[in-house]
Order: C-alpha cells, then structure tokens, then sequence
C-alpha cells in the first residue's frame, strides 16, 4: 500500500482529504504544519506528498526547500494544495520542484489522477533504470533518439574480457563508460612506488568509469578485470547527448556518482582509523555482500590476496597474518584464494 502524506493546516480539508485518499486504497499520514510534516517525512518516507503552502510555523515553500535539500527526501513526488490562483505563485512553485499544483476548491477526481499520475512515473523510473541489461536497452532507446543509429549499434556489441586485462587506464582520456553484464572488475590506483590501492569492485549489472565523464576529466583511476567478463560500451558523446536531454538518466548518474564518492570516503576513513584486523574484518563483510548471490547459503569468495590487500589499504604480508588469526579464531575458512566466512557476527562486531 502507497503512503501518502498529507499537510494541511484546515482540519476540516486534511480530514476531508485523508478520508478520500483512504477510500481510494492509500495509507494516509497527516501533518498540521510543515514542521510536523517533514519529522514525519523524515520518519516514514512517504512514497508521495500533497502540501498546502499558507501554513503556520512552516509554509509549503519552506517543506519543498527542506525537501529538495534532503539526499533521501528530494526524489518524492511533491504536489502543492492551495488556494492561492496567482501565477507567480504556481511558477515558484514549479521552480522549486513541485510535481504538481492543484487549487482549491478540487474535484475528488483531479487529486486522485494526479496522485495516480506522478506514482505510476516513479515506478515506470524505478523499473527502467535497474542495473540490468534491461536498462542498457532502454538507454539505447531513449539514446537513438539523439545519435547516429549506425554509430550507435556498432558501439553496441558485448565485448569478451579476460582475467587480468586493462580496460582503461588511469589519465586516459575517457571516451566511452562501461557495462558489466557479466563478471568482475576492480579499479584502482596505482602510487609513485607501484602499490595498487583498490578505488571500486564492480559485479554484473554494474555501471563503471562515468565518473570522470560526469565530472570531465582524465581516468582517476585504473581498471582490470578481475575474472572473465562480458563488457558494453557506451561512447561518451552518446551518454552526454542523453544525459542534457533526459533529466530522468541524470539524475540516476547523478546519484551514482554521489554513492561513489561515499563509497570512497568510508574506504578511506577506515583506513585512517581502524586497525589492519578491522579493515580486514569489514572487507571481508563488504565483499560478501557484493558478490553473494540470494541463493548461496554457503558463499566462498575467490580474491587474490595482492587484491584483498589493496582493499583494506595495508602489505599483503599483513593480511596474511591477519588472516591466518582469522582462520584460527574460526572466523572464515581458507583454501587456496577461496575464503569462506565462518562468522558474519563476530567479523562485524570486531573492535576497531
């Protein structure tokens, strides 16, 4: 069932209107003013918004602001409810990022085709964005419309990797982004004495190297397949063309690069304070958690120890110390490459 929260400070509209949306199947929560509305926004992350602007201690104004500022909040469709009919007052509206305006007095009908209406494109975007090649397809249709076909469907083809081969490498000039339909992949960066420090492991259904076409610049980093994959290209020209006519694919790469530079901060913080034995520890956890299909109960990960080391940021004489403590404390099994964890608990619950 969809949650939809309702600020309205007129009791009697925000009974009136939370009894039709309950009526039409929605769980309704209801707010009195924009302070309360966006603690509970913050709370339950309603699925979709319906605000009046002329409120007390908060106006509509102010919750879109919070809203639009908000990494979790800002992708809820937000409709306005009001009174007010002047159009700089809609205009603003809409310039902040409303999804809709609707003016009081309404029919039943106009809210719920609105309502309806601004759902059904948050799921239809959901949908086509997953990381699968599904989402590759619908690219490449909402590309064609911008670039040369024929271009297009030469860059198109899947590409066989081997283990060990350089994609690209760091202060290329990147011209094309990639798929990985099949496969792993790490990028890394490489200091003035030749150590490897591992920037990002990618499996199948991830994107990879967008970051330095996002942000114009040369390849920061290095990539390498860590096992045979099966790679799409996608030329760069084609991805800015799509990414200046489509604010939808934007806004996913936009995030995309936002949970990269998290991804990356976190690395680097552990490193600068947790110990080697933590490090290893939450490596160890992460990579699991990237590679484990939903349907192995018993995962055994297969990463070369030189790789692992890069990783957790330390000489792989260490984590071969570290991990052998690991091995006789019963926390994971070791064959070869192959490790296997023994005890998720206690790995996450090591002290730093």
């Amino acid at each position: 069932m969809k949650i939809i929260l309702l600020i309205e400070d007129s009791d009697d509209i925000r009974e009136t209107t939370a009894e039709i949306l309950e009526l039409a199947n929605y769980k309704v929560l209801t707010a009195e003013n924009g302070k309360i509305g966006v603690e509970i926004a913050n709370k339950t992350m309603p699925d979709l918004v319906v605000c009046d602007i002329m409120m007390p201690v908060l106006d509509g104004y102010g919750v879109l602001h919070i809203f639009s500022q908000s990494p979790n909040l800002q992708n809820i469709p937000f409709i306005f409810l009001t009174a007010k009919t002047d159009r700089s007052d809609l205009r603003k509206g809409m310039d902040m990022g409303a999804d809709d305006y609707l003016t009081k007095p309404f029919q039943e009908i106009e809210l719920l085709k609105a309502i309806e209406s601004r759902l059904k494109k948050v799921e239809n975007l959901s949908k086509s964005f997953k990381n699968t090649q599904e989402s590759i397809e619908d690219f490449y249709q909402k590309a064609t419309k911008h670039v040369d076909l024929n271009s297009l469907s030469v860059d198109r083809k899947v590409s066989i990797i081997k283990k060990k081969q350089i994609i690209y490498s760091e202060g290329d000039e990147p011209i094309r982004f990639f798929f990985l339909k099949s496969g792993k992949v790490k990028t890394y960066q490489t200091n003035q004495d030749g150590k490897e420090f591992i920037t990002g492991l990618y499996n199948s259904s991830d994107f990879f190297g967008h970051i330095s076409i996002i942000e114009n610049t040369e390849y920061q980093d290095s990539s390498e397949a860590l096992e045979e994959c099966e790679i799409i290209g996608i030329p760069k020209h084609d991805f800015l063309e799509l990414i200046t006519r489509n604010q939808s694919v934007a806004n996913q790469f936009i995030k995309m690069l936002a949970n990269d530079i998290q991804e990356k901060e976190k690395q680097l913080t552990q490193i600068a304070y947790n110990s080697i034995r933590k490090r290893t520890a939450d490596a160890l956890i992460m990579l699991s958690k990237k590679y484990k299909n939903e349907s192995q109960e018993n995962f055994t990960m297969k990463i070369s120890r030189d790789d692992l080391a890069s990783v957790v940021g330390t000489a792989t004489e260490s984590l071969i110390r570290t991990l052998s403590d690991f091995k006789a404390n019963n926390l994971i099994e070791i064959n070869g490459s192959e490790i296997k964890i023994l005890n998720e608990k206690k790995l996450v619950n090591l002290p730093g």
